[in-house]
């Protein structure tokens, strides 16, 4: 299934590039959620055609919206610490779902 991804967050040195692959093969948009993208642009900026930072999950969610086709997936898969924009994650989680509702 094409996946719009929200991803981002406090990189915990991560190497994206073994998710290279996976995105590929499956990613259409990447929306970006924290506030520093650079290494999760770096990575996958040449490899996903439409890459959109945001700064609050409400953005993120109507970004992946706005990109999505029904059939798609919106992954909520951070790969990052929250502690940039939320409490913790189960603050990210809970934003997500509430967004998800106000659509």
């Amino acid at each position: 299934t094409p996946t719009v991804w929200i991803v981002g967050g406090v990189d915990k040195g991560n190497d994206y590039n073994e998710l290279m692959a996976l995105v590929r093969e499956k990613v259409k948009a990447i929306i970006c959620l924290g506030l520093d993208n650079t290494k999760i642009i770096d990575v996958f900026g040449n490899v996903v055609d439409i890459m959109i930072e945001v700064n609050n999950m409400e953005n993120a969610v109507k970004m992946a919206q706005r990109f999505s086709e029904k059939g798609d997936t919106v992954l909520l898969s951070p790969a990052c610490a929250s502690f940039d924009l939320f409490e913790n994650y189960e603050d990210r989680g809970n934003q997500f779902k509430q967004a998800v509702r106000n659509l």
